[in-house]
């Protein structure tokens, strides 16, 4: 039994996880938990034992000075909660840490001992792949869902993927078995510019948890962060002429695709999200809100990955149409 002192009794508790690792491109999905937890001044109230599913070869602990003493910080997944005021109060549950190393099962099944106990009606996982898209469009952003129910009244996708999975999977699939909603929100990361960070794609998880949730995070400095990174990106890209080349056939390929999707009823969600923000009617803190597709800034930090001979080359576009590395299994 997990015993819970000094948290309060939450209101309309929502669990949002997020894990370093194979399930997080760019560190976007565990940077937007991490926004959240430091817009909202989140609380830590709890930690797994590091020992239980870390293997410390893999992850190793860090040393730190602290008034002269030498300390040390595992590896673990801490959880903190936060409350979001307005109109409509509600509390979130951050989880925060690194995929596990062993014991997923023992995992999963202490994350839902602590969403028992606190009441939770909705756990939302965030993670990010690395597919073919451009990085200057918006950032695709999938919802997807074990439970058939839920995808029909939420809007989402039941997922159909078959294959290798992460702890993402490992926990939606948990939760469904236990009875408790699960929801994944996948960001998709451009993979030739895979490195850490990825404001951009974080900004997109962030916009579709509100969405999702019905809540207002502030921003911050996030769209400024995003419109710099793309801005970085195409600067860099404008220089070597087979990038530039490349991120335009993806560009073709994704508006041909999305040509049939500029549905009204996309139009009217992005529109809603700006009355929201505009008008202050939604719960939450004020914040700035961007469509994050780039914009004038100063150039942030080189991006593209390079190759072992020191120049920057994505690789070639496939032959025929696949899935993306990664897939977005949940």
């Amino acid at each position: 039994m997990i015993e819970l002192e000094g948290v309060p009794e939450l209101v309309d508790p929502v669990m949002v996880a997020a894990f370093e690792g194979w399930n997080d491109a760019g560190d976007a999905a565990s940077t937007a938990v991490a926004h959240l937890d430091r817009e909202w001044k989140g609380e830590v109230f709890a930690a797994l034992d590091a020992e239980d599913y870390y293997d410390f070869q893999v992850n190793r602990p860090t040393v730190f000075m602290e008034d002269g003493v030498r300390k040390i910080t595992w590896p673990t997944t801490r959880l903190s909660v936060v409350r979001v005021g307005g109109d409509k109060p509600r509390d979130l549950v951050l989880v925060r840490g690194i995929e596990p190393s062993m014991r997923w099962r023992s995992f999963c099944n202490e994350l839902l001992g602590f969403a028992h106990e606190l009441g939770v009606e909705l756990v939302v996982v965030l993670g990010a792949l690395l597919g073919d898209t451009p990085h200057t469009r918006p950032v695709p952003v999938s919802g997807t869902t074990s439970d058939a129910d839920l995808a029909r009244r939420m809007d989402l996708e039941e997922t159909k993927y078959e294959g290798p999975t992460g702890i993402v999977g490992i926990l939606q699939e948990a939760c469904t078995h236990a009875g408790v909603p699960a929801v994944s929100l996948w960001a998709a990361v451009p993979h030739y510019v895979s490195q850490p960070p990825n404001p951009k794609a974080t900004l997109a998880l962030l916009n579709r948890l509100e969405d999702l949730i019905d809540v207002r995070v502030p921003l911050g400095e996030l769209p400024e962060d995003a419109r710099a990174w793309q801005v970085g990106v195409d600067q860099l890209a404008a220089e070597d002429s087979e990038v530039a080349e490349y991120v335009q056939s993806l560009e073709e390929a994704r508006d041909t695709a999305e040509l049939p999707e500029a549905s009204g009823e996309a139009i009217a969600r992005e529109f809603e999200r700006y009355l929201r923000r505009r008008d202050g009617s939604g719960p939450g803190q004020p914040g700035g809100h961007a469509t994050a597709d780039g914009g004038d800034a100063v150039p942030g930090t080189p991006y593209l990955r390079d190759n072992p001979s020191g120049r920057t080359r994505p690789p070639r576009p496939p032959k025929a149409s696949g899935d993306d590395e990664e897939s977005s299994e949940e």
